[in-house]
């Protein structure tokens, strides 16, 4: 089964509770955690994983807390879950390593150029979804959906 871990699940719920206050606006990591329905035992490595990818800024101290580093515009969920996930391949036949465990049919596989492009449109997708998207569809902002997103 394919699927993303609870730490990236949880990396996304903060990076979206500052993206609805808005890319100037700290926010304690306690109150994210409760609003956010986080376990404790996550929330600092979380913190300090966005922290260190620069999708999150840290502030120590009473006034301290978390802040977007930039607009919320400019942070997508696929920058979110590479941070916690690495690279996200559907196959290793698309994790090209030039030894004995590549396949003998690569080279010559119709499956792996289907994996290849299934691959691209899934990116795509988690790159064209911004922070900023989110949060307005989380506070009831009506989106508007680009015609080329739309299936026929």
């Amino acid at each position: 089964m394919l699927k993303i871990n609870r730490q990236t699940d949880y990396a996304v719920r903060v990076v979206l509770a500052l993206a609805k206050r808005g890319e100037t606006v700290r926010a304690s990591s306690s109150v994210i955690q409760q609003e956010m329905q986080i376990p404790q035992s996550f929330m600092a490595r979380i913190v300090a994983q966005l922290a260190q990818a620069g999708l999150v800024l840290t502030f120590p101290g009473r006034d301290g807390g978390l802040q977007l580093p930039r607009p919320a515009n400019q942070i997508t969920l696929k920058d979110v879950v590479e941070t916690f996930e690495g690279p996200v391949l559907l196959s290793e036949c698309l994790q090209n390593k030039g030894g004995e465990d590549d396949c003998p049919f690569q080279d010559h596989c119709p499956v792996r150029t289907k994996w290849g492009r299934v691959q691209i449109a899934m990116m795509r997708e988690m790159a064209s979804i911004s922070f900023k998207d989110l949060a307005e569809e989380a506070l009831g902002i009506p989106v508007k959906i680009p015609r080329s997103s739309l299936v026929a």
